[in-house]
Order: structure tokens, then sequence, then C-alpha cells
């Protein structure tokens, strides 16, 4: 099966054809954007998916969501601070620092560049690992606050940040989590393959 039964029943009661703010228009494709209705690029990293389909997506490929550690191992260290671009187009391409709204949504990858592409800054990448604190994690004393662990049940990790994410927090080493049903946020998906 391709499903997890969970995420089938969702997809089902929800009735999900296609990735959220996808529809068909005479025979292709269109998505709404923050720039507006435009035809689907497929170059263009999908985005608006969930962790059930991202997870099936996955298994129809022969594939699988790669875990968090995976995911950060694989990640570059962003080099826009010595003036590179990251690999993806760097902060200018990397959250709202521009107002071109082309911007404002997921890129195609550089076919030029080697090793993984499009990691940082496109759209947020769901991973096999459940959100829950690093081992070993303790709370600061005096920290202002509660430990948010209990807002992390039954939530996945996402990382990569989102074309919509703030140049700041992109980084290898920020993470998010949502539920596996959510498909609003820029969420996508990146493959993993056991060797």
């Amino acid at each position: 099966e391709l499903w997890l039964s969970d995420g089938w029943a969702v997809a089902q009661s929800e009735g999900w054809e296609s990735p959220l703010y996808w529809w068909q228009a005479d025979g292709e494709w269109q998505e709404f954007t923050l720039g507006g209705p435009t035809t689907v690029d497929p170059a263009r990293p999908v985005c608006h998916v969930s962790y059930y389909e991202a997870d099936a997506f996955a298994r129809w490929a022969g594939a699988r969501l790669p875990t968090e550690a995976e995911w950060e191992v694989a990640a570059p260290p962003p080099s826009w601070a010595e003036g590179g671009d990251g690999g993806n187009g760097g902060p200018a391409h990397a959250g709202l620092r521009q107002l071109d709204l082309d911007v404002l949504r997921p890129r195609a990858a550089d076919p030029n560049r080697s090793g993984p592409a499009s990691l940082l800054g496109d759209v947020w990448q769901w991973t096999a690992s459940d959100y829950a604190a690093y081992p070993g994690f303790k709370p600061a004393t005096g920290a202002v606050g509660e430990y948010n662990g209990k807002f992390m049940c039954n939530q996945h990790v996402l990382r990569g940040g989102s074309c919509v994410t703030p140049p700041g927090h992109i980084r290898p080493t920020y993470r998010n989590f949502f539920p596996p049903g959510s498909r609003w946020p820029f969420c996508g998906l990146r493959l993993a393959r056991d060797s």
C-alpha cells in the first residue's frame, strides 16, 4: 500500500485529488500563488502537500522521506554570508525581502549545481521524523515560559524553510513542525533511497 491508513482516510474524507491550491482548467494544471493564478511549472518543486501525500509519493517512487538527521547531513552550509547564494538564490530568494511575487514561490533547481539542490528556502520539506526534543535536551534553568514539548505530539519535522520564511531563519539547523495532514504551509518533499 502506498498510503498510511490514517492519511488515506483524511484524503478520502477531504476529497484530496491534487496539491492544495491546484486545479485543472482547459486541460492544464493551474495553481494559486501569492502572485495570483498561474500554470503549474513542472520544473518547480511541488508545494502544499501534506506529510501523508509526501510519504505516499515517496513509496510510489520506490523511495522514502529522509529522516531529520539525514536531511541535516545532506544540507550544505549557507554560503550567502560569504557572498554566495547557498545554492538556492540566497537571501534575496529566501523569504520576504523582495516584493517580486514570482520570487515568493518555490523556484526550479539550478541544473548546473552539484549535490542536493534547493534544500534551503524554496519549500519546507517533510521528513520521516516525529518532532521531539533533541536527545539530552533540558530547558535552561530560569527559562522564561514553558517548554513546548506538549505541543509537539503527533507532529512531523519539516526542514529547509520556504520562500516565505524570513531570511534570518533560513539555515540547515532550523526546524519546523506541523501535523501530518497540514497542506497550507509551503510544504514539499525530498526523496531518499538506501544504497
